[in-house]
């Protein structure tokens, strides 16, 4: 299983206010976060963060803490964790990626922190995944908000993704025959 989210802002205090999360605290907030994670994300599956996973000054508490092999696109609030590529599983700051749907069957999937009015092969299907506007921003084409105000506090399943994609209307798809 392939799981993806965004945005979890671990200890960043004044991300309860501005998205009204029901938290009492930000300890409660990290904890939550960390227990729903954990609940779905089993520990050898691949898991991907797109942007703001922390501003806490050591984020390696929160990442430790994570079942599976997680891949983070960094975000605006991740400028210590862009110096550690390569060190820890931290990516560029577009990352597409192509997955097996089905037998014969392959995805691809381009995931950036913000969102994009058109990304690489968006006009054969390709899919974008982004954060970075808890919720606020509408699908445009193959896209949508995997962020963690999106879905309960929740990361999205693989078929979660494709569940959602099958609802939403290609910007163009130049990948069929035209007559």
């Amino acid at each position: 299983m392939i799981w993806f989210s965004a945005d979890p802002h671990y200890g960043h205090k004044n991300i309860l206010e501005y998205c009204k999360r029901p938290f009492k605290s930000v300890e409660e907030m990290n904890e939550m976060l960390i227990e729903r994670w954990n609940e779905r994300v089993g520990h050898l599956e691949t898991a991907y963060i797109i942007g703001d996973f922390s501003l806490d000054k050591e984020p390696m508490r929160f990442y430790e803490q994570l079942h599976g092999n997680v891949l983070i696109i960094p975000g605006s609030h991740d400028k210590d964790l862009e110096r550690k590529i390569g060190e820890w599983n931290v990516k560029q700051k577009i990352e597409t990626i192509t997955i097996q749907l089905g037998e014969g069957v392959h995805q691809n999937i381009t995931m950036c922190h913000y969102p994009m009015r058109s990304w690489d092969r968006s006009h054969y299907g390709t899919w974008h995944l982004f954060g970075h506007h808890h919720g606020s921003v509408e699908p445009h084409g193959l896209s949508f908000d995997v962020g963690v105000d999106t879905n309960n506090f929740y990361p999205y399943s693989l078929e979660d993704i494709a569940n959602k994609m099958s609802t939403l209307k290609p910007i163009v798809d130049y990948s069929k025959k035209r007559e």
